[in-house]
């Protein structure tokens, strides 16, 4: 493939300009087929508030019958009390189905958002995931997702109920008296002019911060219970502490600016709609009509009864003002979350020919200012084991990351038998290369469907198999369960021992290119003897990367590569890049005293079991 063709091949391999956009897109999309759920959602509120009414009429029609001057039509006090029940029961009914439609569609879309987030981050770059904050992604996922419940199961009905009433009792009550019902409205005007304050740049601001100030408690406490052991073994219990009090502190001062910035606001919307002071206004007005001779006095009874009904949704309404904020703001993470580009998935995959990699001028940084990765030139050849060392933040581990397109180079590419990793399906890559790294995570399964976790449909001998070149199968024999134990549950395993079944997941997968991140940091000298032993007799053809900072691992390397501010300085074999002298020479008398006293402690422990 020449560079026109690579050049042809990545165009098409990009994304549409709306690929991207489409999660946002589907933010909006997101309630289309929920749609015929929210009208019935929204007719049923509509028949439920109207019919709410009911009673209330039935009440002023009551009281004026029995005002009435003259003899009392019984018959008509009795269909009058009927209609009155009939409405609430009516109302009773269809609020609660209308309730309960609400709350199914309400975890649909919940279950929606979540599969579609999982579905992104298990799609967007691993250094996005390096940038951010694991409680601030994890509140998202959870509380963010979960503070869509109002917007979503509450909100329709309220915005039913604080229209539809109000607006009923109006046109009822301005047949009544016109006067009287300018003046009911008065206290509904109070509050409606006061939510402006609360939408002001700094209230919002301040509810910005807000939630900012929670993610990172959220962080620090993450932060705080996965540092606990180093924190106890080197009493840094102070400074731990500090981050998160900080975090608390911070806290608390947002959240008293602005408590005290709308709770005066607050106060003054709830003392407006408050069932005292409608009735004050009411019984100001009706007197002040009444004594004028303006209003007859049992017309006065339904501006008492309705009026209550005029504020009382939009009280509701004010109560849940500041969910319905949360939850346009958790929206809008949501929304930031699943608008994160993913790799780009080629249009047309080409298949790779062999297993054969070289980083061709290869260039990488997390941030656009600082290069990680400056021009590393480097092909490994299949058959053949290749060390990288080199002093910490050198840009081994990044390296080695985008052989599995955790990250794309931002110059140059990084090519697998003859192919662009860029122009190679992610299942196709993936069936090409597997990984092992330092930091080692496995799943709260078994022992057996961890190890199968790339070969789900794989024997137990080939498991086995797998464990016992991984120097791990003794081990899980001695579970409660053997290969059946579930980890977290009835199986607790040391880093060497998780790192040994990563391992086996690799060895099983027995994919043509391995990467190994210190997959054996944890390990002890005769486990980390076995597991070379293991790499060593399924090398064939087999292409192994591996971050090497113990001298056995970079003995046994055909090629060892020495980075240094993300650029190569050595490459050669071991015994030539010792002749020269030069940095490997210097890493490796740096680390022979290491490796002496690490052999020497472990010869005096097997003697001390000898004598024992």
């Amino acid at each position: 493939m020449n560079a026109t063709d690579l050049a042809k091949a990545r165009e098409q391999s990009k994304p549409p300009p709306d690929a991207d956009s489409a999660a946002g897109q589907s933010m909006a999309g997101l309630l289309r087929p929920y749609l015929w759920s929210f009208a019935a959602v929204v007719i049923l509120q509509v028949i439920g508030a109207v019919a709410g009414l009911a009673p209330l009429l039935a009440v002023v029609e009551l009281g004026r019958t029995l005002l009435s001057p003259g003899p009392i039509d019984h018959g008509h006090v009795w269909t009058v009390v009927i209609a009155g029940a009939v409405g609430l029961f009516v109302r009773l009914l269809f609020t609660a189905a209308s309730s309960g439609i609400g709350h199914l569609v309400d975890g649909q879309v919940q279950l929606t958002f979540r599969r579609q987030l999982a579905a992104r981050l298990g799609r967007v770059p691993i250094g996005w995931f390096s940038r951010r904050r694991t409680g601030e992604l994890a509140k998202v996922v959870g509380e963010d997702v979960s503070a869509v419940h109002p917007f979503i199961a509450h909100t329709p009905g309220e915005l039913v109920a604080a229209f539809v009433v109000p607006l009923v009792s109006l046109i009822y009550l301005f047949t009544v008296d016109w006067r009287l019902t300018l003046i009911t409205l008065i206290p509904v005007v109070l509050a409606v002019a006061l939510v402006p304050l609360m939408m002001t740049p700094t209230r919002l601001r301040e509810q910005k911060e807000f939630d900012g100030a929670m993610g990172r408690i959220s962080s620090s406490v993450v932060e705080f219970v996965q540092g606990i052991s180093v924190v106890k073994a080197f009493g840094g219990s102070g400074r731990a502490h500090r981050r998160f009090l900080t975090a608390v502190d911070d806290f608390v001062g947002i959240f008293s600016r602005l408590v005290h910035g709308i709770s005066g606001i607050g106060a003054g919307m709830q003392v407006a709609l408050s069932p005292p002071f409608v009735l004050l206004v009411v019984l100001i007005g009706g007197t002040a009509l009444i004594t004028s001779g303006g209003l007859a006095p049992a017309d006065l009874l339904p501006f008492l009864l309705l009026g209550l009904g005029l504020t009382a949704p939009v009280a509701a309404l004010g109560h849940g003002f500041d969910e319905m904020q949360a939850a346009g703001r958790a929206v809008g993470r949501i929304r930031d979350v699943l608008e994160v580009r993913s790799l780009a998935e080629p249009a047309h995959p080409v298949a790779p020919q062999g297993h054969r990699v070289e980083l061709r001028d290869v260039r990488f940084g997390y941030e656009a200012d600082h290069e990680v990765l400056r021009g590393i030139d480097l092909v490994l050849e299949p058959g053949t084991v290749t060390a990288i060392v080199g002093p910490s933040g050198s840009g081994k581990s990044t390296l080695v990351q985008l052989l599995p397109r955790f990250f794309d180079p931002t110059h140059g590419s990084v090519v697998l038998g003859g192919v662009d990793l860029r122009e190679i399906g992610s299942r196709e890559l993936y069936r090409m290369v597997s990984f092992v790294f330092q930091d080692v995570r496995l799943l709260r399964a078994s022992v057996a469907e961890n190890i199968a976790l790339a070969v789900p449909h794989a024997d137990r001998d080939d498991v086995v198999r797998a464990a016992r070149l991984a120097n791990i199968h003794d081990r899980i024999l001695q579970l409660p369960r053997g290969y059946e134990s579930v980890i977290g549950e009835d199986a607790g395993l040391s880093g060497g021992e998780a790192q040994r079944i990563s391992l086996a997941r690799a060895l099983l997968a027995a994919t043509p290119i391995l990467v190994l991140d210190e997959a054996t940091s944890f390990a002890d000298p005769q486990t980390e003897q076995a597991v070379r032993r293991a790499l060593a007799t399924l090398g064939g053809d087999r292409t192994i990367l591996v971050i090497a900072h113990r001298l056995e691992t970079v003995a046994d390397a055909d090629t060892v590569v020495v980075l240094e501010n993300g650029s190569i300085v050595e490459r050669g074999m071991p015994a030539e890049l010792l002749a020269q002298n030069g940095k490997f020479a210097a890493f490796w008398q740096s680390h022979r005293p290491a490796i002496a006293d690490e052999t020497e402690t472990h010869r005096g422990v097997l003697q001390g079991d000898e004598l024992r």
